[in-house]
């Protein structure tokens, strides 16, 4: 007997037809698949990506699909999935397209904070976690009203990228995990999502911060001489990435995080 079906619509504006309770889940996000174990789905996921590292266990045990850009389509058919769950940005559309013809698959779009806690809400809704995810929601929204940002602006560019420099622009989730921490995000909304920068740009954004992030590039210490040299004037901090672009049930500790960081910024270190 086919299980019983129902019809979501996912951020995308796509209607997907859903078994009522998916059994079979595939997570092409790492963020995302961190959310579903939190959401207590244990066993029903049945599929990540190798960039899952989150949880630990599920990294190690868990059957792998391939990376958020190039997913195998002969695993995902092994695992035979009744739900798939990717994003806009973090997936290739090419590989979206050719799972959809023969899996349901169920997209997020997440730019802002409002946009993240309502992808948690609907995932708790198509996997019968809707109190989970309430609860997780709530606490979420608690905790970012809890941050307390600067009192006053700092112009801050945040780095993804290196050979060429590219920056976090708008519309973007990191770009609105700066704006909560009272940071005014550099460079302004017309560069666009990810621009490229030279030099000569750079210097003539001139921000006063500049954080390094640990993903996807891996800046670390031996870089911060080389950005100091390019924009003498401006604070250069590493940051852990995952806080400013996780999405997921990881936003919970975001804020303890992000308060921590306004305070060496205060404090110039």
């Amino acid at each position: 007997m086919d299980p019983v079906m129902n019809m979501a619509v996912d951020q995308m504006g796509r209607s997907v037809r859903l078994s009522v309770l998916p059994q079979r889940i595939i997570s092409l996000v790492p963020s995302q698949t961190e959310l579903l174990h939190d959401l207590g789905l244990g066993d029903r996921v049945v599929g990540i990506t190798k960039f899952c590292v989150h949880p630990e266990e599920w990294f190690r045990s868990k059957a792998r699909v391939g990376g958020t850009k190039q997913v195998d389509l002969e695993k995902v058919r092994a695992l035979k999935p009744d739900l798939i769950i990717g994003n806009k940005e973090e997936n290739e559309r090419g590989d979206i397209e050719a799972l959809e013809r023969e899996f349901p698959v169920w997209m997020s779009d997440v730019d802002d904070l409002e946009g993240a806690l309502a992808m948690i809400r609907k995932i708790g809704a198509i996997t019968g976690t809707t109190d989970t995810a309430t609860q997780l929601t709530g606490n979420i929204g608690r905790a970012f009203a809890g941050l307390q940002p600067l009192p006053h602006p700092v112009k801050a560019a945040y780095f993804i990228w290196r050979k060429p420099w590219m920056l976090a622009g708008a519309p973007t989730f990191i770009r609105d995990m700066l704006l909560h921490c009272g940071f005014t995000p550099c460079p302004p909304v017309e560069y666009g999502r990810y621009p490229e920068c030279s030099d000569d740009q750079l210097r003539e954004l001139a921000p006063e911060l500049v954080l390094l992030s640990s993903e996807p590039y891996p800046f670390s210490e031996k870089h911060l001489a080389e950005i100091q040299a390019l924009l003498p004037t401006a604070q250069v901090l590493l940051v852990d990435g995952e806080p400013f672009c996780w999405y997921g049930s990881r936003m919970l500790h975001a804020p303890h995080y992000f308060q921590e960081l306004l305070h060496r910024v205060q404090a110039g270190q």
